[in-house]
């Protein structure tokens, strides 16, 4: 009985003292990487110890808040360039940067049967509003732009755009039904394989650039460990089982 004692003090120590050891990172994600990443966080703490603090926007307002001095010790961006700019600048540690995901844009409506398979909704012209994210801001948004324009439609649906300042709030027009069609990721619709609801048209990738969503270490980070533990644990083979449940390519 003292045995066993002894051995659940000892283990109960080293649980303290692994949460002692243990650090917090400020991690500012892409919109579009919301549900993943909130998911992924969760089972990083649970082996690790560390915990990984979420902030989710536009990427392109997350570089003008890290150009500010904001505390974020990671980026997960939503395109390749910022993560690559931020190096360039001195702003993140050279050398950490890599893709985490391949992200893919979808037109979707919260009503079933809306969207047809190949999209052709979009010519039909019979909605009032087209959501999308901001073009400048967020790399979901100039795809979904590009896609406009190679289709031959930015003219004829221009009047119905739009915008949201985010991937996000881009999902929740279209999801509230105050637009009835929305270029969305995929990521926001799509669980485990499926279409979690309504109804979508799967953009073909050849129809805009690849979204290269890039991770990197900031330079506020450089130091930390949990900064280190979270860089490897996206690199994962349990990380990258979740992020293609959501739709995502790794």
């Amino acid at each position: 009985m003292r045995h066993l004692a002894f051995l659940l003090a000892s283990l109960a120590s080293l649980a303290c003292a692994a949460r002692a050891s243990a650090d917090d990172i400020q991690v500012a994600v892409a919109a579009n990487f919301t549900a993943p990443m909130q998911k992924i966080a969760a089972e990083f703490e649970k082996e690790t110890g560390h915990k990984a603090r979420l902030a989710f926007g536009a990427t392109g307002k997350f570089y003008a808040q890290i150009s500010n001095g904001a505390p974020f010790g990671i980026l997960l961006s939503a395109d390749d360039d910022t993560p690559a700019r931020l190096e360039r600048e001195g702003q993140a540690v050279a050398g950490t940067r890599f893709t985490y995901a391949v992200g893919r844009l979808a037109l979707w409506s919260a009503k079933e049967g809306y969207v047809d398979a190949r999209g052709d909704v979009l010519k039909a012209g019979d909605y009032h509003h087209l959501a999308i994210a901001n073009p400048k801001t967020a790399p979901y948004g100039a795809a979904a732009v590009t896609v406009l324009n190679k289709l031959g439609l930015m003219a004829r649906v221009e009047r119905k755009l739009v915008q949201g300042e985010s991937i996000a709030q881009a999902y929740q027009f279209a999801s509230t039904g105050n637009a009835e069609l929305g270029f969305v990721a995929l990521a926001q619709v799509w669980r485990d394989g499926k279409l979690a609801s309504g109804s979508a048209w799967v953009v073909p990738a050849s129809l805009h650039d690849p979204i290269l969503q890039d991770a990197v270490v900031l330079a506020k980070g450089k130091d930390n460990p949990a900064a280190r533990a979270l860089m490897a644990y996206l690199k994962s083979d349990k990380a990258k089982a979740i992020i293609r449940s959501f739709g995502y390519e790794t």
